[in-house]
């Protein structure tokens, strides 16, 4: 018993320090917002959900868009209005939000 309170309480202490690299939101987020939704989840299907991917992956795809690589002139246009720390902290951002939780 006295095992798991302190557990308990140490859990409890560490918090702070996870919600502590959590980053800002972003102030240009309603730029990926309007179609990936402001916590990563999309509205549609089409979408792709931000939310909890991996970081050096949401990296790489931004990358991908802004090359060309993937064509897709929404995206590009969008990313073209970001500077490179705007769109890496709406990449911290979305990769920190907790994804949509898996349907049975």
């Amino acid at each position: 018993m006295r095992l798991s309170l302190y557990c308990a309480f140490a859990a409890l202490m560490a918090l702070p320090a996870a919600w502590a690299d959590t980053p800002a939101k972003p102030s240009k987020i309603g730029l990926c917002a309007a179609c990936h939704g402001a916590d990563g989840r999309a509205s549609t299907p089409e979408i792709p959900n931000l939310a909890g991917q991996n970081l050096p992956y949401l990296r790489g795809a931004i990358a991908q868009y802004k090359s060309g690589k993937r064509d897709f002139p929404a995206m590009r246009s969008a990313l073209g209005m970001l500077n490179a720390a705007e769109i890496d902290a709406i990449a911290r951002w979305y990769a920190t939000r907790l994804p949509r939780p898996a349907t049975p």
